[in-house]
């Protein structure tokens, strides 16, 4: 083999290999353009919690003009599938990532998941205008779920597997018991206050923030066509509270759970200015107004009417 053969080899080799790595864009932050105030994003957002996400980037990207945040909503279980997309930089779900998820992300992508806890959520039980069942106990809340009810109330959910509500009702109310097999599934949450609004006999479980929002004119709506039953309070045996923000924050209502990011991002980027965004003053302003409770700012509790 002559030098230049060798040489010309050589270049090749090489050049081939800058090829390679500069093309390669499988982990996140490697030819990374946004920052934390421009650019575009994917994230996965939790389908229970769409009202609120929506108002959230509305405000965000009327802040930053040049920054574009795209959501997808999905059942939680998807979202947790989303943790090994490379272009999903956030993912917002009703949990934590546990040990195992945190080495996949760490081994796929060799960066390290954050998570911050940002609200806390309520599920809200409703029910049909007419209907005649609007206070209910824990322990009724786990005889409907199981078909066990004095009365034939059937159960409906935004599907019937793989949402964070259906893994709420089972994993928090029913301690891993099976739901009854006559549990209906709607396509979203808006599906199950269509249905609950045309159905007697049934009883629909959905986040707090697709109704509690009395200042919002499509909640108003939504309110027009079911209402929303009460559920035996905490600290009060025999007393009955809505999941109203204070009775959310002291615990007095029953079913609550967390709203978290999980943010997997290699570089300095738009999902930390919009993870910031969510924990700071204005993000956490939001979420009170849709009648979650932020978790990441302190605001007074005044007791009122409304509360109960």
């Amino acid at each position: 083999m002559t030098r230049m053969t060798y040489t010309c080899r050589l270049f090749f080799y090489f050049f081939s290999l800058f090829l390679l790595l500069t093309s390669c864009g499988n982990i996140p932050g490697e030819n990374q353009k946004d920052t934390i105030d421009s650019g575009t994003i994917y994230i996965s957002a939790d389908e229970s919690f769409k009202p609120v996400i929506d108002s959230e980037i509305r405000v965000f990207e009327a802040l930053h003009p040049q920054a574009k945040i795209i959501p997808f909503y999905k059942p939680e279980a998807d979202c947790i599938k989303d943790f090994a997309v490379d272009s999903i930089r956030m993912v917002i779900i009703t949990r934590t990532f546990t040990p195992q998820e945190e080495n996949f992300i760490v081994d796929s992508f060799k960066l390290a998941p954050k998570g911050l806890d940002i609200a806390k959520d309520a599920v809200a039980v409703i029910v049909n205008p007419s209907s005649p069942d609007t206070l209910f106990t824990m322990n009724d809340i786990r005889q409907i779920l199981t078909g066990g009810f004095k009365k034939n109330l059937i159960p409906i959910f935004d599907g019937t597997r793989a949402t964070s509500t259906v893994r709420f009702a089972i994993d928090s109310i029913l301690r891993g018991d099976t739901l009854t097999s006559q549990t209906m599934a709607a396509k979203s949450s808006e599906g199950v206050i269509d249905y609950v609004s045309k159905n007697l006999n049934t009883v629909g479980f959905i986040g707090i923030s697709w109704i509690g929002n009395h200042d919002d004119t499509t909640q108003q709506s939504f309110l027009k066509k079911v209402k929303m039953a009460k559920l035996e309070s905490t600290d009060v045996p025999g007393s009955y509270v809505l999941p109203w923000q204070a009775n959310i924050y002291l615990g007095r209502y029953p079913m609550t759970r967390d709203l978290v990011y999980i943010l997997k991002e290699k570089n300095l980027g738009l999902g930390k200015g919009f993870a910031n965004f969510l924990s700071g003053e204005q993000g956490q302003l939001i979420f009170r107004r849709a009648y979650l409770w932020p978790t990441q700012m302190n605001f007074n509790v005044r007791v009122t009417k409304l509360n109960e």
